[in-house]
């Protein structure tokens, strides 16, 4: 089940322009044909590219329905190399598009650049596409991935040559801890002051969340896991992947209290305004500016923007009592996996991550009320599933002592076995991504299992039946979608859900041995990269056409316009979403205009209820986050590091 996010902003940078040129340019039958009534036509492929050996397909949008045509691939020298006939059409777009037809490119094997044409009764011309290893095609997109998290580091640790970013919210070194706030029926309003509750604590570092400034426990805690498990599953990433990973974890150390069994949530405030709308305290969420602009603010107590700059911390629950499970079971997670990291160069600090996990597991209450915390305000990051993080966390805490030679780790076996049954026999049964990280816990769990691991309530079965009901979903949507689309793109988070459900047959695979979902994890891959109606890349700087207009802060004012050079490159954007949702788009002073002119060429592919924009405001379509890129991150690391499962098939 998609989980809907209310991310309220986050922004960026570059002209649309560009964009124009990259997308129109490709397009041969926008001209003058066009303007004489001949038949429109669109090539779309993986704008990055295709391994030699992968089943590989690009898409021909036609707004007359083809019976016979041929396609012709050519190589960077214009050489022929390949021909075939278009395939039968996967069904009708929009009023435009009237068809959509499949042409199979995978006996392209052979390493080079190339494009796909098509002439006769339509005409049409790919975007350049690669074919090459599977290190070498996906390596470059986990760097890309590895930059946008060095763009996004928040405290006195940034990277210079990412956005020309500056030390930014160093008062988050002594800042103040309060209570829970309160928000009236509509999440919009504080309904009673904040109230502080203990002396200041260090809370700086991190990333900043998406294109705003908040920091949230919920949310770094599954990027940190899943640039882990990416670490974790290839070299590829190298040295800059495990910084990055390592970034995450200190800052969640800061947000997990050892001593006092406390654990902070959320650093700054998203909405404010009091209960009377007088507008007395402003949020991060009020203003359009650099993240060091907050350090330069002159503020004392009861000064509007006295909470941008000294950012509140909020806990989960106070000292020592229960936590809500799905932050305790993904926290543990996250502590479990470095220990798995650390145990065979760095038992000791291995030991002590492994105790961290076990102590905010333990926290964990297992009979939690309707709302799970997440974030302030809720509708933030809404959820609705947690069995499957008491899972995960159980899960690597067993790996993670296996590793150390720790006798816990039958224990934590059984606990996992116990969360896995509660989760595939409840009612909140989802695909991987924020919300939902079932496959993570599934695909390890096996792995205990296959170390012989025995008498949890589920079974291994079970896991694997799980794993496919997953795909089964997305599977079967795709088989409908023209462009076999998984994901539902009417709604947030398609993007990200593509490529959960990618890495997800690759996990499948690795578990069972099973193929049978490969081509499926490819298309969507390919989906994401361009072969989609838009013919927009969903990676910002991942093939010809991508989003040159982010809604991110820092990209949009510190950023290059032009979609090059300086941009928030990596980052993964929540792609199409309803078309409906795209009327209303954010609007700040002092947002640099990206794009410079007006209209939105993508709109003319709008379909089947879905719509893009790349527009600085359309934050419904184009804003980058943390564990969007943490998602596709894995998902890549899974493709750079194909192995053969030394499980059993099941």
């Amino acid at each position: 089940m998609a989980k809907i996010r209310n991310r309220v902003i986050g922004i960026s940078a570059a002209g649309l322009a560009a964009t124009v040129v990259a997308v129109f340019c490709v397009q041969s039958a926008q001209g003058s044909d066009a303007l004489a009534g001949a038949p429109r036509a669109e090539l779309r492929v993986d704008q990055v590219g295709y391994t030699p050996g992968e089943a590989k397909q690009a898409y021909l949008m036609t707004s007359v329905p083809l019976t016979a045509a041929s396609f012709r691939v050519r190589d960077s020298s214009g050489n022929e190399v390949l021909g075939g006939k278009v395939g039968a059409s996967t069904g009708r777009w929009n009023d435009t598009y009237r068809a959509v037809h499949t042409l199979d490119l995978s006996s392209l094997t052979e390493p080079g650049d190339y494009r796909v044409e098509v002439s006769g009764r339509v005409n049409a011309v790919s975007p350049q596409f690669h074919i090459a290893p599977a290190d070498e095609l996906f390596g470059k997109l986990i760097q890309d991935n590895v930059s946008f998290f060095q763009a996004q580091r928040d405290g006195a640790d940034v990277d210079p040559t990412k956005l020309r970013r500056k030390p930014s919210h160093l008062a988050d070194r002594q800042a103040t801890v309060y209570d829970t706030p309160a928000y009236d029926a509509d999440e919009k309003v504080l309904t009673k002051p904040l109230k502080p509750v203990n002396s200041p604590i260090d809370v700086s570092g991190g990333w900043n969340d998406a294109g705003d400034f908040l920091k949230f426990t919920h949310t770094a805690s599954y990027s940190t896991a899943s640039l882990l498990l990416a670490q974790r599953t290839t070299p590829t990433g190298g040295k800059e992947l495990a910084a990055e990973a390592r970034h995450g974890l200190d800052w969640l150390d800061k947000m997990w209290d050892d001593k006092s069994h406390t654990l902070y949530v959320q650093v700054g405030l998203g909405k404010g305004d009091t209960d009377d709308g007088s507008g007395k305290i402003r949020s991060d969420h009020d203003d359009w500016r650099l993240p060091e602009a907050d350090d330069a603010l002159q503020v004392k107590p009861g000064d509007p923007n006295y909470m941008i700059k000294h950012r509140p911390v909020f806990r989960a629950a106070p000292p020592g009592k229960p936590i809500s499970p799905n932050l305790a079971g993904r926290v543990a997670a996250t502590f479990a996996l470095a220990a798995q990291l650390d145990a065979a160069d760095n038992p000791e600090q291995a030991h002590a991550e492994l105790e961290k996990a076990a102590h905010v597991y333990a926290l964990a209450d297992t009979t939690p009320g309707d709302q799970l915390v997440t974030a302030f305000p809720h509708s933030f990051y809404p959820e609705a599933s947690w069995q499957d993080d008491m899972e995960f966390g159980a899960t690597e805490m067993a790996l993670a002592a296996q590793a150390l030679g720790d006798s816990r780790a039958s224990g934590w076996a059984k606990q996992a076995g116990h969360w896995a049954k509660q989760y595939i026999t409840s009612d909140t049964l989802g695909t991987l991504g924020l919300g939902d990280v079932s496959a993570l816990a599934h695909a390890d769990l096996a792995k205990l299992f296959d170390s012989g691991v025995q008498g949890t309530e589920a079974t291994r079965g079970e896991l694997v039946a799980d794993l496919k009901r997953q795909l089964n979903d997305g599977s079967s949507r795709a088989a409908s979608d023209p462009f076999r689309a998984g994901a539902v793109y009417t709604d947030f988070d398609s993007v990200p859900h593509t490529f959960g459900l990618a890495a997800t047959a690759q996990l499948y695979q690795r578990v069972t041995g099973d193929t049978h979902y490969d081509a499926f994890a490819t298309q969507q891959r390919n989906w994401a990269l361009g072969a989609n109606a838009w013919g927009s890349s969903f990676v910002i700087g991942a093939g010809t056409t991508f989003p040159h207009c982010p809604e991110h802060q820092s990209a949009n004012l510190a950023g290059d316009l032009n979609g090059e050079g300086d941009i928030l490159r990596g980052g993964v954007v929540n792609g199409p979403n309803a078309a409906e949702k795209l009327k209303e788009l954010n609007s700040f002073p002092g947002m640099r205009k990206c794009p410079t002119n007006e209209g939105n060429p993508f709109a003319v592919y709008d379909g089947r209820g879905g719509g893009f924009m790349d527009h600085v405001g359309a934050w419904q379509t184009v804003e980058s986050a943390d564990d969007f890129t943490a998602t596709a991150l894995l998902s890549f690391s899974l493709s750079a590091a194909p192995q053969s499962p030394e499980t059993r098939r099941s």
